[in-house]
């Protein structure tokens, strides 16, 4: 990062308003010309500069003090008078130049307001003891417990046993879907149990709403002052995560347990113990092995048509899940597909059809979003591709092979115990890709070396109340070049975007706080829809204004229907994320965030709409590139009603009707002959072109025979609607 004076934001400097100017009145009225001359001359000498560094002041803030001093002393006509008569003299010869230094510093010191605090700042930003920051922690003996094994090797099993037989309890999980997994084993089990994440507590005893003893949050929801015999922390090894490793390290630190059993990988159990040993707490290990076999096949797959049932083809962008998607279904086979973006009620849909025996869906196409968060009967895991796309320190995007952690997470689920696949099989789609995944599948991952830490809320308003001027992006720009750790152990998290949304609401006016928290909001930065609803929401809570369900189901277009391309379903998603946005601020800022219950519904409803569209994707597809829309299809659809049965109608979206149209004979021909390189992208769109000019020019000759007809004098507006309607069914056909 730069130097710290860099990042600092030089004030203005204006003398105090007095109607008189004493110091003209002793000594006269000084000429501006000369001031410049001697200034110059001041700010050349090496004795001046030497006198600055010891005063703190580096060459940056030299240059841009000398600036402000230079125009403070020439524009201002009313100069503090004892600067005023040191001038005089300086010009008249009565005292040597170096008399200015002292008014010099003290401009310095009014510009840039850290010379004055920079000790305080660098105290605290302080990060090298994190163990000391929990004292209720620190004051409890605690018993660690380290579940290490693999995938599918029951090492959460364990630490959950222990959980539900407790006293008191809480389990931090990296997923919400985990988090809500546990909530219901729990209640199911007996042991009453609430569910705390970052968008809302449900409770056990949802009559009185009285907080259990058992809690099953996200990790960074864990509370780091109520006590509980057992803690669990599970996938540890995310301490190391770029952008979440805080909440980690903060719940193994910090939590209020007599017990805490951590699980995850052998890799984080080093780094894990020097964490403790700062704590003066020692672990007790429990070593877990793989309850099923995984075997590598000798042999790629080369072809999806050696699909076979409980297989799940893992590829690492949309693109590529579509695509084939498309030519598995083209096949026959029916597939389910799980990606990141997809809401968790639809993942959840999809894995249920996939694990479901009596559903012909065998098939799984997945992004490593399965990697964890969801159970799964797979019998073999396919690698699509090696290399997946990430985003650097810098914000830019990059390719490069998985990492042996990622590559044992995605193949370990492959084989899971207690499922028809007692044994997991692992390949790759491309025979070049196959002697790379035997070689990190070989590997243990790489011990992890450090943890991540974070900014507390607490710790930036202490600097804001030394640099009151500086904005919040600013704070944490200087509070990261200030920190310091213990670099062997520790490493500040990517605030990359947490700096992105303060510098999109820096001119929203909010409390230090509350615009701490907005910026805390999980959110895709890349999404502008929700970036957009994210300004929004900051505007009307700055206002005092309630964000109501009606004001926001105007600002996202209510009512929805059921998607009928692929850029259809992709809005859905983004506006789940933005109802999401809202939940998380509503358990925040309940007073105007007042309908959570309203829009968790109306989220529900969406799910549901979304699980319509992800089940007939491959209509999605061929949709958008037919240029098929949801107001075109109007007609088509209303037709349609009167023989497939409709869903269930909601107060928010309109009629949501499961349309299952399979591929055309067109689309599956298409695909065979391009996998089998017979017919050429640039052929097949010669092809489309040439068959749409023919659909256009029967649609015209239709229009002109049907207008020019007699009987067409004598239709009523009713049933001219009727066959404008039929033309444009076959054109969408």
């Amino acid at each position: 990062m730069p130097p710290v004076s860099q990042l600092m934001v030089p004030l203005p400097v204006k003398s105090v308003p007095d109607c008189s100017n004493v110091g003209a009145e002793l000594t006269g009225k000084l000429n501006k010309e000369e001031i410049m001359k001697w200034l110059a001359k001041f700010y050349q000498r090496r004795e001046i500069k030497a006198a600055a560094v010891e005063n703190g002041i580096d060459n940056y803030i030299y240059h841009q003090t000398y600036l402000s001093f230079r125009k403070f002393c020439l524009e201002d006509d009313k100069l503090p008078v004892d600067l005023h008569v040191t001038l005089s003299d300086i010009i008249a010869g009565a005292c040597h130049l170096d008399s200015l230094l002292p008014y010099f510093i003290r401009h310095a010191k009014q510009t840039f307001p850290h010379l004055e605090c920079l000790d305080d700042l660098k105290k605290i930003s302080d990060l090298r003891l994190p163990a000391n920051w929990y004292p209720e922690a620190r004051a409890l003996t605690r018993k660690i417990v380290f579940h290490s094994g693999p995938t599918n090797s029951g090492k959460t099993y364990h630490a959950l046993e222990r959980f539900f037989n407790s006293k008191s309890g809480v389990y931090c999980g990296p997923l919400k879907l985990l988090a809500s997994e546990v909530y219901y084993k729990s209640n199911q089990r007996g042991v009453p149990c609430d569910l705390v994440t970052g968008e809302e507590r449900n409770f056990a005893n949802a009559t009185d709403k009285s907080p259990s003893s058992h809690v099953s949050c996200t990790v960074e929801m864990v509370s780091v002052n109520t006590p509980y015999e057992v803690a669990v922390i599970d996938e540890i090894q995310m301490l190391k995560d770029p952008s979440r490793g805080w909440a980690w390290t903060r719940a193994l630190l910090g939590v209020v347990a007599e017990e805490v059993h951590v699980c995850g990988e052998a890799a984080a159990i080093d780094v894990v113990k020097e964490i403790l040993m700062s704590a003066s707490e020692e672990i007790e290990m429990r070593r877990y092995k793989r309850l099923t076999e995984l075997i590598i096949e000798d042999g790629s797959l080369g072809t999806l048509d050696k699909i076979r049932p409980g297989d799940c083809l893992v590829c690492f962008n949309k693109q590529d899940i579509f695509w084939s998607m498309r030519q598995i279904e083209a096949m026959g086979i029916e597939c389910a597909v799980i990606y990141g973006s997809l809401p968790p009620g639809t993942k959840l849909a999809q894995a249920k059809k996939f694990n479901d025996p009596d559903h012909p869906c065998k098939v799984l196409v997945a992004t490593d979003a399965i990697g964890m968060g969801l159970n799964l009967n797979i019998g073999r895991v396919i690698f699509n591709s090696l290399i997946k796309p990430t985003t650097n320190e810098k914000g830019e995007k990059e390719m490069d092979t998985i990492s042996t952690s990622q590559a044992l997470q995605i193949a370990g689920r492959a084989g899971r115990y207690g499922t028809q696949f007692s044994t997991g099989y692992v390949t790759t789609l491309k025979n070049e890709d196959l002697p790379t995944l035997k070689r990190l599948l070989s590997q243990h991952p790489e011990p992890i070396n450090q943890v991540g830490l974070h900014p507390t809320a607490e710790q930036i308003e202490l600097y804001a109340y030394h640099l009151p001027h500086a904005n919040l992006s600013n704070l944490i720009d200087i509070f990261v070049n200030l920190s310091t750790l213990d670099d062997s152990l520790y490493f500040i998290c990517n605030i990359n975007d947490f700096k992105f949304l303060a510098d999109m609401i820096q001119h929203v006016p909010l409390p230090l706080r509350a615009r701490y928290v907005f910026c805390c909001a999980p959110i895709n930065r890349k999404i502008p829809f929700v970036c957009s609803m994210f300004l929004k929401f900051a505007r009307q809570y700055s206002r005092n204004e309630v964000l109501s369900f009606d004001w926001l189901g105007r600002q996202i277009g209510l009512p929805f229907s059921c998607p009928n391309t692929l850029l259809e379903l992709v809005h859905l998603e983004s506006v789940f994320d933005v109802l999401d946005l809202y939940l998380w601020l509503s358990y925040r800022f309940q007073d105007l965030f007042p309908d959570a219950s309203l829009v968790r519904d109306m989220q529900k409803e969406l799910d549901c709409l979304i699980q319509t569209g992800v089940a007939q994707l491959t209509r999605l597809l061929i949709n958008s590139e037919t240029g098929v829309s949801s107001g075109t299809s109007q007609a088509v659809e209303a037709e349609e009603n009167q023989h497939v049965p409709s869903a269930k109608k909601t107060p928010y979206f309109h009629n949501a009707v499961n349309i299952v149209n399979s591929i055309s004979s067109h689309g599956r021909i298409a695909d065979r002959l391009l996998s089998e390189g017979l017919l050429t992208p640039k052929l097949l769109e010669d092809l489309k072109t040439e068959w749409q000019r023919e659909k256009d020019n029967e649609t015209a000759h239709e229009i002109v025979s049907t207008v020019t007809s007699p009987l067409s004098i004598k239709r009523s507006k009713n049933e001219m609607f009727k066959a404008v309607k039929r033309i444009n069914r076959k054109r969408v056909k």
